[in-house]
């Protein structure tokens, strides 16, 4: 998604068709200047920069120095991964394919970074060590959007140094011969009914084959089969060969054939033999993220028209169902008015850069001053976050898209504030996650713990979007309009666009887009600005303080009492009603606060003070810890595992003595395919590994396989419940009251404990229960307080007060605790009684 691209009626399909761009940067970059800071000066954007080339070489060169050839750095381990030696860790390690995924995945970054040494040794290494016939599975989305991207991308700029004669004279199109072969060791994928692809392919053996290891899924992500056109039709284009450009494209039209219509909505994950959707949810992050990217962009790239007429018709219904500014939520693809989840995922934050390349800058500020107030909070957006901004997953594998979207929104607006977003990014890279060999990722963002993780990504595309936003024009090696970014980030030409026509067998219902002024063409200044050239701030402004953080407190007589309203079901003002409180809103409140003293005589609104300290809402949700005890010899119960639950399947709150049973390792291990070991897990309680599918697609197959219970164990090495703070495992946005049984989690190393005991003693029994109820474990002594309301009498002449009493009861006895409230007459006595110990009660 370069720059300044220009409008073009070049392209020929049947006719006429308009060839670039619904956006023209240069009709959206009219130089604001944000009124939240001055401009930065030349001297402060190229101390940035330097700062920002100094840590992409620690970056890169930790990998170099320490993992190549492996595909990825382990920076705390200061040595490569290399899959097969490391613990698995489920889908993360499908992109992993023993080709130097890291190296590849920067070339391109190499050079807009004018490192143009660096770059023409990295091609020579890549020619001359990476191969592509290894007999092992990888994931045809990573595979395609990473090492065929970054061959893609590498052979451009390869080509574009040597055009210019001073380097680069040795090259004959070595990276592109690389990318053709890995081109069609990913064709076999394609081999489908629908033409939707597989989700893994053998890079050896193709799928199906017996020796592929691959074949049996039936399912992928809507981003997996729609997010292959762009790499694979500049592939087509590159090399005179059509056959990717075909198979690509025939994925995108199924994936459009098969969206609702009455929502002109897509779901998450789809049946690729049938083309039924498994899961309905629908929204613009994890799962369909880049659907949506590649159609604006197919057109761009590829000038296709076709495209753009879809994307148009999607992102109506986007903005009409799934934005809720500055949320974008995810809903039923069928029944779109209803909310599947009240939580959103980091992938979402490329979507104010697309929303800027269709030139809707309102909601993409709107959205993006969100995150941006989650990334104070946090120090970076967790991976998942609740609706009020509470973490729901606290890792962050240092993604980019909130570094895209800043980028973005700063060549369109030229406002200095987002300068500022930028440099915050770098120092908190800097600060939270640079460890002595490299940047590593993290663990939870409320404890900052790492994780031996330095994902290719963070090579490919962080350092390209930070770079870009403190640059000129001027101080970069390629003209940068001339290039769309895929979604790796990787440079293709735009010029692609005129090379040949693909279009002959795309058609698309005619769809009208009334009073939509961003469709297909450039978008006035005038209307995105009018006549106020603070228009970005103002929009910023109404989400500054959405967090609570940074907002000036303001004393007042009246104190407030927030109550928990999370997943209660309570209704709060009926409820305390009937207790005789009657509320006043809090704006009226606020408003009479000035003059607060003069209406004392006012009835209903009462001073309280509270004797007891009140705790504030723990920034995430309450979860019950439970445990795995181990009860089998040798263990007897002296082994227990901290685990976290599921907000469906059995409560285990509500049972008394637990859940007993035998443990049995699910083969599958990730229970993502049908269950081989049905026989043997019949009345037992199952062992899968977390990743691949959602938790609830697991425990329905554990379930009809006769399991009594799942335990789920982390595929993330070294989690563990002392450095990660529990969660709660959700559903898949369907129903899911047909699952019975009872389920755990636990992370790596409490699961390795388990898995250890199990392949020492091979039975080994088990206990799940809270745990609170541990057996053998001395119960704390309880005690229920209570708050109850009296009126207070008062002598001829006296008002009238109130008075709170705190009643302590400890099992049926209790005794009372009589604490006089703070009233307008000024009264603050205060007296209570110590309550009796109750021998007799129970713990």
């Amino acid at each position: 998604m370069g720059g300044n691209w220009i409008m073009r009626e070049k392209h020929r399909c049947g006719g006429f068709v308009m060839a670039l761009a619904a956006v023209i940067f240069s009709c959206l970059l009219i130089g604001v200047t944000g009124q939240d800071g001055q401009a930065m000066t030349a001297e402060e954007k190229s101390k940035i920069r330097d700062q920002i080339l100094e840590m992409f070489d620690h970056a890169y060169n930790s990998y170099m120095d320490y993992a190549y050839p492996a595909d990825e750095l382990m920076p705390l381990s200061c040595r490569g991964r290399v899959r097969g030696l490391e613990p698995n860790r489920g889908d993360i390690d499908d992109s992993l394919g023993k080709f130097s995924l890291t190296l590849i995945d920067t070339l391109d970054t190499l050079v807009l970074l004018n490192k143009l040494d660096e770059f023409e040794e990295a091609v020579k290494k890549t020619v001359q060590d990476v191969r592509f016939d290894n007999d092992i599975v990888v994931s045809v989305f990573e595979t395609n959007i990473r090492v065929l991207g970054g061959l893609l991308g590498a052979h451009v700029m390869a080509d574009v140094l040597k055009q210019r004669g001073e380097r680069m004279q040795w090259y004959r199109d070595e990276l592109l011969h690389m990318a053709k072969e890995l081109g069609y060791r990913l064709l076999p994928a394609f081999n489908t009914t629908s033409g939707l692809p597989y989700p893994r392919v053998n890079l050896r053996y193709g799928v199906v084959s017996p020796l592929s290891r691959t074949g049996t899924e039936s399912d992928t992500c809507t981003a997996c089969a729609g997010t292959m056109i762009l790499e694979f039709a500049a592939l087509s284009r590159l090399s005179g060969d059509p056959i990717f450009e075909e198979h690509a494209r025939k994925a995108m039209d199924v994936l459009w054939e098969k969206r609702q219509r009455g929502s002109d909505l897509v779901g998450t994950v789809i049946n690729i033999h049938n083309g039924d959707w498994v899961r309905r949810d629908s929204g613009v992050g994890a799962g369909i993220d880049s659907y949506y990217e590649y159609l604006m962009k197919a057109y761009i790239l590829l000038g296709d028209k076709v495209y753009l007429d879809r994307f148009n018709t999607h992102y109506s219904a986007i903005m009409k169902y799934i934005s809720q500014p500055p949320l974008l939520l995810n809903v039923h693809m069928h029944n779109p008015t209803v909310n599947v989840r009240s939580w959103m995922d980091s992938l979402l934050a490329f979507f104010p850069g697309l929303q800027v390349l269709r030139g809707d800058l309102k909601p993409a500020i709107e959205t993006h001053e969100m995150l941006y107030q989650v990334t104070k909070q946090h120090n970076f957006l967790p991976e998942a976050f609740t609706t009020e901004f509470r973490v729901h997953w606290g890792q962050h594998p240092l993604r980019p898209e909130f570094a895209e979207s800043t980028y973005f929104l700063y060549k369109a607006t030229g406002d200095p504030y987002y300068l500022k977003v930028g440099q915050s990014i770098v120092e908190k890279l800097n600060t939270h996650a640079r460890v002595p060999c490299g940047f590593a990722a993290v663990q939870d963002v409320r404890t900052g713990t790492h994780e031996d993780r330095m994902d290719s990504f963070f090579l490919a595309e962080m350092f390209k979007y930070l770079y870009l936003l403190f640059s000129e024009k001027t101080q970069l090696p390629i003209d940068i309009d001339d290039y769309i970014f895929t979604t790796e980030a990787h440079l293709l030409p735009v010029s692609l666009s005129t090379t040949q026509a693909s279009c002959h067998t795309n058609n698309t219902e005619p769809q009208a887009h009334k009073d939509d002024l961003f469709s297909y063409s450039c978008p006035s200044a005038q209307t995105l600005f009018p006549n106020n050239p603070t228009f970005a701030k103002t929009i910023r402004d109404s989400y500054k303080y959405l967090t609570g953080l940074g907002r000036t407190q303001h004393s007042s007589p009246v104190r407030g009492i927030e109550l928990p309203l999370h997943d209660t079901g309570l209704e709060p003002i009926e409820f305390l009603k009937s207790m005789g409180i009657s509320l006043t809103p809090l704006t009226e409140l606020v408003s009479a606060s000035q003059g607060f003293a003069s209406q004392d005589s006012q009835k209903g609104v009462y001073k309280l003070k509270l004797v007891a300290e009140v705790s504030q809402t723990p920034e995430h949700e309450e979860v019950v810890a439970l445990i795995v005890q181990l009860i089998s010899p040798p263990f007897l119960g002296r082994t227990a595992l901290t685990a976290g639950p599921a907000k469906f399947g059995k409560d285990l709150t509500k049972q008394e003595h637990g859940v007993k049973g035998s443990i049995v390792k699910s083969v599958p291990y990730t229970a993502c395919g049908p269950i081989e070991n049905a026989v043997e897990l019949q009345g037992h309680i199952a062992l899968a590994l977390r990743g691949d599918c959602m938790f609830a697609a697991k425990a329905r197959r554990l379930q009809e396989a006769g399991a009594t219970g799942v335990i789920f164990i982390d595929h993330r090495e070294g989690s563990s419940s002392a450095e990660t703070p529990l969660f709660q495992m959700v559903g898949d946005g369907e129903p899911t009251d047909d699952i019975t049984v009872p389920l755990v989690f636990l992370f790596s190393k409490e699961g390795a404990t388990l898995t250890a005991a199990l392949q020492e003693h091979h039975n080994v029994d088990v206990l799940l229960l809270p745990k609170e109820k541990q057996i053998g474990k001395e119960k704390p002594e309880k005690l229920n307080i209570k708050f109850r309301l009296a009126k207070e009498e008062f002598a001829e002449g006296e008002m009238e007060s109130t008075t709170i009493h705190l009643v302590l009861e400890q099992s049926e006895t209790a005794t009372e605790m009589n604490t006089e409230a703070t009233s307008l007459t000024g009264k603050n006595q205060e007296t209570c009684s110590s309550p009796q110990k109750d021998p007799e009660s129970s713990p």
